[in-house]
């Protein structure tokens, strides 16, 4: 059983996140997980910007930007990032609650987070090296939550190890 901090609650975390996920299937799995959260995560939605994609990147950092509160800790999703895995994510979200602050999950539109949103960013974490929908990754970023709040408690839900199956084989 892994030993982890206790994590914060999550009235202290937000997800401020472009676009409208509506009812959409990727809307409704954000939508399962966030709700396995106690308390629920908040999302904040903030319009996909319009017009050349340097123009859109910063219509879409101003209101991601102001979405953050003033002492907020904030977490840009980039493919640049950490990728820390789920154990990894439970430890940092327990030291990043020893500070304090309320933890801001920010993810960007199509053409990405403006250099600002960046420069800005606290953390900054990776879901890995491929390319994600947005609106998936609002999901995968709350399954993810979910998960750190169970290792972090000593829930059975995640699985640390896996089992090896003999002849598989590894790109």
């Amino acid at each position: 059983m892994t030993s982890t901090r206790r994590l914060p609650p999550l009235a202290d975390w937000l997800l401020a996140a472009v676009g409208r996920a509506g009812t959409s299937p990727e809307g409704a799995l954000f939508a399962r997980y966030a709700a396995r959260l106690r308390p629920r995560l908040e999302l904040v939605e903030v319009a996909d910007g319009r017009g050349a994609p340097v123009e859109i990147r910063r219509r879409e950092a101003a209101a991601l930007l102001a979405a953050i509160p003033a002492r907020g800790f904030a977490v840009a999703l980039d493919q640049d990032g950490v990728a820390p895995g789920s154990a990894g994510l439970a430890t940092l979200l327990g030291a990043w609650s020893e500070a304090g602050r309320r933890a801001v999950f920010l993810i960007g539109g199509a053409e990405g987070l403006d250099p600002a949103v960046l420069a800005r960013a606290d953390a900054t974490l990776s879901l890995g090296p491929f390319t994600w929908p947005h609106l998936l990754a609002r999901a995968m970023l709350a399954e993810q939550l979910y998960r750190a709040q169970a290792i972090a408690a000593g829930h059975p839900y995640h699985r640390a190890g896996r089992p090896v199956v003999a002849g598989s084989r590894h790109l």
